[in-house]
């Protein structure tokens, strides 16, 4: 209930949302128009508890939303058990020339980490937990908080400001076998955009300031390993022009300026002062896109963008723990267009999406020892692939068999090394570990009758490789889920969504992520496999009030 709508963008956007390669989430909580409460109780297999209420409030200027929501469960695996609880709300208040906005959310969390294991104990016990986790019982506690206000004015009819303030507190303590890792992180930041509007072209001008400070310290047996203070800021400048010939065609133009720089302050002196700065060439992102109505049942579109990844503050360190000097931002082009279809009176819609992407300096992480990780630039890669979406009224009638409902989606992707090598080993056309060759979900939702909904879900995904050699390879799996749902209103209470489900229905015995490269030490096989849920099944209810 925490969520209004999800807004995936592909590719690097250039400037509204930064210039990330893999593209943007934005997450927006709900906005209604009416007052209300929901409230919601799940509760599933591993003892698997969930909880949620939220309302909203409103007056004619003002809106007021939150939600509480609360998890925990035993877990699947040995060493798993896992608590959540989070708050978040929001406050609009508007007036004929102006509205401000304002959003904060809580969050704490403690779970217990089973962490990854071996070929032999994967397929023979995937329950279990590596034993040397499970050994001191090896688990995560976090604490955050975010905080945003958001002020808009409206100067003129053309012209808008948009003033946004936000900032980030977390806490976070992880027991490993190795060491102990304790960080926490603060920052600031502010972001303005003044947007022109035309009927023709419309302008957005914009600056976005973030200021972090990331503090960690490792200690093993109440003896502190390293402490560290890194101090990061990040300016960028971007532009947006959008401009409209006709009705059908439209034509965006957009790019940024982005600078960062940091600073490490070496806080534990028993092994030298190891502090470094390090401050990033200008990168400049551009970005161009065209979109094109052929009628009102087909469209084109094709855009080019240049994106780029900064490195973690793990990543910016050698295993000594002094500054990389020759870790760089991952940079790229991505190149591409598709067509979307509305037919037979949008009883189907459909879009493929064709996109090849040059990246230079792909950021990986290196494990040196099982306590030691160090960033380092892989060379040039090329990622090339399809991508397909299509949904489908397959019926809609207003008695039995009802309506029945699809959405089917599949990718398709080739991603390799064009140029990398490490310790002296070329890998130069393998393909990148980690990565399924192809994924796909069909989504089903009938109706049978007025009041009841049965949803199945159907996921493939494929063939991945496990390491840069290419010498191992996980194969492709399938999972099954289904839900149905029933929905009833009761006087002076509300209406009541009660409804069951199962997940992998046919118990499908897979990995759902995997240690990529990873290393065995001592007489152990390296630990590549991440145990995905066996069958599981879950009901709840839905009240509205």
């Amino acid at each position: 209930q925490s969520l209004g709508r999800i807004e995936v963008l592909r590719g690097p956007s250039s400037a509204l949302y930064g210039s990330g390669l893999g593209g943007s989430i934005n997450l927006f909580t709900p906005e209604k128009l009416k007052n209300e409460g929901i409230f919601n109780l799940n509760y599933g297999s591993f003892n698997t508890l969930r909880t949620n209420i939220s309302g909203t409030i409103n007056t004619p200027n003002t809106r007021l939303w939150g939600s509480l929501s609360h998890l925990q469960s035993d877990g699947y695996r040995a060493n798993n058990e896992y608590k959540r609880t989070s708050f978040i709300t929001t406050a609009n208040w508007k007036q004929p020339k102006w509205s401000l906005k304002s959003t904060l959310l809580l969050g704490s969390s403690d779970g217990e980490i089973p962490s990854s294991l071996g070929k032999t104990q994967f397929e023979n016990d995937p329950k279990a937990a590596a034993a040397n986790w499970e050994a001191i019982e090896g688990h995560k506690k976090n604490k955050k908080a975010m905080a945003g206000v958001t002020l808009t004015n409206i100067i003129s009819p053309k012209l808008t400001n948009q003033l946004t303030l936000h900032g980030k507190w977390s806490d976070n303590f992880e027991k490993r076998p190795f060491n102990n890792l304790s960080e926490q992180t603060l920052s600031a930041g502010i972001r303005n955009k003044l947007s022109y509007y035309r009927p023709v072209t419309d302008w957005v001008l914009g600056i976005d300031w973030i200021a972090e400070q990331y503090k960690w310290k490792l200690e093993k047996d109440e003896l502190l390993l390293n402490e560290n203070r890194e101090n990061r800021n990040q300016f960028s400048v971007f532009a947006i022009m959008n401009y409209r010939p006709t009705s059908r065609l439209s034509l965006s133009m957009a790019g940024t300026l982005n600078h960062i720089s940091y600073n490490l302050t070496d806080l534990f002196a028993t092994n030298g002062d190891q502090s470094g700065k390090r401050d990033f060439p200008l990168i400049v992102s551009p970005r161009i896109g065209v979109n094109y109505a052929v009628s009102d049942q087909i469209a084109l579109y094709s855009s080019v963008g240049h994106g780029y990844s900064m490195p973690s503050p793990e990543e910016t360190l050698l295993p000594a723990g002094d500054i990389n000097p020759d870790i760089k931002p991952e940079q790229g082009m991505q190149y591409e267009t598709g067509a979307r279809f509305n037919l037979f009176e949008k009883a189907v819609e459909a879009e493929v999406t064709l996109y090849w992407i040059e990246l230079n300096n792909l950021l990986v992480t290196k494990r040196i020892t099982e306590d030691i990780f160090t960033g380092m630039n892989a060379g040039k890669t090329r990622h090339q692939g399809l991508e397909l979406l299509l949904r489908n009224r397959i019926f809609d009638l207003s008695s039995f068999p009802g309506t029945l409902k699809s959405t089917f989606s599949y990718t398709f992707s080739r991603n390799r090394f064009v140029d990398f090598t490490d310790d002296g080993n070329s890998y130069n056309g393998n393909d990148l570990p980690g990565i399924p060759d192809q994924y796909a979900q069909l989504q089903l939702s009938w109706n049978p009758v007025k009041k009841l909904e049965v949803f199945t879900h159907l996921q493939y995904t494929g063939n991945q490789y496990i390491n840069d050699a290419n010498s191992l390879k996980y194969e492709g799996y399938f999972l099954v889920s289904i839900k149905a749902a029933t929905q009833f209103q009761i006087k002076k209470a509300g209406v009541f969504n009660v409804y069951a489900g199962v997940n992998n229905l046919t118990n499908t015995h897979y990995a759902s992520m995997l240690l990529v490269n990873a290393l065995g030490f001592g007489n152990s096989e390296p630990r590549y496999y991440y145990p995905g849920l066996s069958r599981h099944f879950y009901a709840g209810v839905e009240i509205r009030f």
